[in-house]
């Protein structure tokens, strides 16, 4: 019986892993005579699972969709992955799935060996809930996740950073999320191109509209896109800056997605900065703790005078805290 019950459990999880298996193959795979196959097949369907068959040439075994889904049969990393993900979903950026997350984990632990249980308890941590202004609602995202695949045009509502908002229509194409933010590549109908829009910042109305014919997305898919348009909002700003201090020294606090070196030597080092502004360049060359002189542009000198009251005044607020004023 023991024998009986592992081989049915060896089969389907042959079932699950390939569309379709042959007589044949199944057979070679457990060791066993392809008649021996059948009447395992048989048994699977009586315990409920949905296994299909064709016969004749091509013919083969395959695993249905059934009404209950069947045992997942994971391997102990494959458990440990999912465990520790359901785990992560606790503090991540889906605002509404802590709880089903929390249910989903203590129902995997208990169908897991003592020994998986002990590895996953002993790489468990404990987690601060991260900030929820950027979280989104499973529900909104399974709308938006529907539309992409259904190709179905999607209106919303959409909010920008400085409080604007307007209407959008939008061809759909995939959610992508980077750091916390979830965000929709999409082809905005009245821009005629493509756009990334904040998930967190939209508003979906129903009911959809109608069916598109897929465009080609452009070069790097959704997520080459989306990279190229969020550094394009964080090189909004640039400057260029001349750093008294060498080069060797300067270049190890220099980052390829705010900065580039442009030139250097013994003495000083020439930088090209980026930013969303010019006020975050201007606060962010004390970095580099250094005298410098700035190139360009002339705007960046308003900026680093603002910042220089801004430490006189922080300055003479300590001094007076300290009885020296």
């Amino acid at each position: 019986m023991l024998e009986t019950s592992a081989r049915l459990l060896a089969l389907l999880t042959l079932l699950q892993t390939r569309r379709e298996w042959s007589g044949a193959e199944l057979a070679d795979r457990l060791e066993i005579t392809t008649r021996t196959v059948r009447r395992d097949v048989d048994k699977l369907r009586e315990l409920g699972y949905p296994v299909g068959a064709t016969v004749g040439v091509g013919g083969g075994y395959r695993l249905g969709a059934g009404a209950e889904m069947p045992p997942l049969l994971l391997d102990d990393q494959e458990v440990l992955a999912v465990a520790l993900g359901l785990n992560e979903i606790t503090t991540g950026s889906v605002a509404d799935m802590a709880e089903a997350s929390a249910g989903a984990l203590t129902k995997l632990r208990q169908v897991m060996p003592s020994r998986l249980r002990h590895r996953l308890d002993s790489l468990s941590t404990d987690a601060v809930p991260r900030e929820q202004r950027t979280s989104v609602s499973a529900e909104v995202l399974a709308e938006i996740a529907t539309a992409c695949h259904r190709t179905e045009r999607l209106r919303f509502d959409y909010r920008k950073s400085n409080g604007e908002e307007s209407r959008r229509e939008v061809e759909p194409y995939r959610l992508v999320r980077s750091g916390l933010r979830w965000y929709l590549i999409g082809w905005d109908l009245a821009r005629e191109d493509w756009r990334s829009f904040r998930v967190d910042r939209m508003e979906p109305k129903t009911p959809t509209g109608p069916r598109f014919t897929p465009r080609e997305l452009p070069d790097g898919g959704a997520t080459g896109l989306l990279t190229r348009s969020l550094g394009a909002v964080y090189r909004k700003a640039s400057a260029r800056v001349r750093i008294h201090a060498p080069l060797d020294q300067v270049a190890t606090m220099v980052h390829d997605e705010w900065g580039t070196i442009e030139a250097g030597d013994e003495q000083s080092c020439e930088l090209t900065l980026y930013s969303t502004s010019l006020s975050g360049i201007a606060r962010w060359l004390h970095a580099f703790d250094a005298d410098f002189t700035i190139v360009d542009p002339p705007a960046l000198l308003d900026e680093c005078r603002a910042v220089a009251g801004h430490h006189e005044k922080l300055a003479a607020r300590y001094r007076r805290a300290a009885g020296e004023l």
